[in-house]
């Protein structure tokens, strides 16, 4: 089997990789532009670079997406300009990666390779603040920054050219991800970011009470649905919420880390405006409508998974001496 997964040096790319590479007879190749205002690196990717194809390559590339995408039968793209604050400060840069980049892939899958599987990587916060208790695919999507709108946007161009192209497409909506390969900067996940604050032994500031409720999943378990929505046909042609079981306040996931690592300490600190604006509140995410369709389950709880996380850091820290 052939795969393509695009953004393959990022966060998510990274632990995608180590899960395909868990499959016999898998051909595993890696596109990413490795944009340093992304924190990219191909130090992610040092332990399997050996058994991996890797092209140096951005998706705004239109030649040499049709050239990559020929042959492959599934093809994850991870690739996203994923920071809220940057999309604001750079709204056109968020749109040319994550709405044209997209529709660049489609269209040159749509010519050149109809047959594969396409699994994209979207966002939760499409939906921007939860009018319901309990948000669902039925939610409104009222977004409240670029990255969240041109997100939503690409979903509907995955899901047009299902319906009017007849391509194998699959969307799945993570919710704070967290794990082994995490950038470690603000703007690219804050779960990650408190991780890397506390085994550094810094503070971790906690914007207001932190006690905003939010879904979490550990890399692991965000891999593994991707692995199955691509050889589940039930989920072709949609948007799906895939999201942890846990539903933890801010303050907790900042507690809990520095309590496990035993490094760090959590304060709190007033509300920066342009962050405030942008604040979804709380939210509590469900994940039932996928489950009802393929079998899969968050294998990791939050303790679990951040031990994983302390194990790996670790023996990086142990490599360095």
């Amino acid at each position: 089997m052939n795969i393509l997964i695009i953004g393959g040096a990022g966060f998510l790319g990274a632990n995608m990789v180590r899960r395909c590479l868990k499959e016999p007879g898998v051909r595993v190749t890696v596109l990413d532009s490795l944009d340093p205002h992304l924190h990219a690196s191909t130090r992610t990717l040092s332990e399997v670079w050996d058994r991996i194809r890797f092209v140096r390559g951005d998706i705004r590339d239109e030649t040499l997406l049709a050239e990559i995408v020929q042959g492959q039968d599934v093809i994850f793209n991870c690739a996203a300009q994923t920071s809220h604050p940057l999309s604001i400060q750079y709204p056109l840069l968020d749109a040319e990666i994550n709405c044209l980049g997209n529709l660049k892939l489609l269209e040159s899958i749509r010519l050149l390779n109809r047959k594969a599987r396409v699994v994209y990587t979207s966002s939760s916060t499409v939906i921007g603040k939860a009018l319901t208790e309990v948000v669902d695919e039925d939610h409104w999507e009222r977004p409240l920054e670029i990255y969240s709108a041109n997100k939503g946007v690409a979903e509907k161009y995955y899901r047009i050219y299902h319906t009017l192209h007849d391509l194998d497409t699959v969307v799945l909506r993570f919710a704070n991800l967290y794990g082994a390969y995490g950038k470690g900067h603000p703007e690219f996940g804050f779960i990650n970011y408190f991780i890397q604050l506390a085994w550094a032994g810094e503070e971790i500031k906690i914007f207001g009470s932190g006690e905003q409720m939010r879904n979490v999943l550990f890399a692991d378990d965000a891999v593994e649905i991707l692995w199955r929505a691509a050889h589940a046909p039930a989920l072709v042609g949609e948007s799906w919420f895939a999201t942890g079981d846990e539903h933890l306040s801010v303050a907790e996931i900042a507690r809990k880390i520095v309590e496990i690592f035993g490094r760090g300490r959590v304060t709190h600190v007033e509300w920066p405006e342009e962050r405030k604006r942008i604040e979804i509140d709380h939210v509590l995410f469900s994940s039932d409508r996928l489950r009802s369709m393929v079998e899969w389950h968050p294998g990791h709880t939050m303790e679990t998974g951040l031990h994983l996380v302390k194990e790996i850091l670790e023996r990086q820290e142990r490599g360095r001496r």
